[in-house]
């Protein structure tokens, strides 16, 4: 996709069926909020780039910040009219468990399709 980001650019797996569903939909939801990489459509990326992006989701923010995993999924969520479903993702007591639960699920995730 051509970049149109006022929000920022996400990095996602373009060959995972889960995530493509969920690109679909903030696509469509965040409009023109959100640039959308698919990391298989970079062309000049060394192979433990390529796989740091492919083990976990990436954003970086139009002011240079770079989020991972939930920290990435709640800011692009949030660039939709649904991004208040995702902040309690965020709330102090419930992150460190989030967070524990999607590396697990990430990483398990990059093991099927990878490894």
């Amino acid at each position: 996709m051509a970049p149109k980001s006022t929000a920022g650019t996400l990095y996602y797996d373009g060959s995972c069926p889960l995530c493509a569903t969920e690109i679909r939909q903030l696509d469509r939801l965040a409009k023109d909020r959100l640039c959308l990489v698919d990391v298989h459509q970079l062309p000049s990326l060394s192979m433990s780039d390529k796989a740091r992006l492919l083990t976990t989701l990436h954003l970086e923010t139009h002011d240079g910040r770079s989020l991972t995993g939930l920290d990435a999924t709640v800011f692009a969520w949030r660039q939709t009219s649904f991004g208040w479903l995702f902040a309690w993702l965020r709330w102090p007591r419930i992150k460190p468990l989030a967070d524990r639960a999607y590396r697990y699920w990430a990483d398990q995730r990059y093991r099927k399709r990878y490894l």
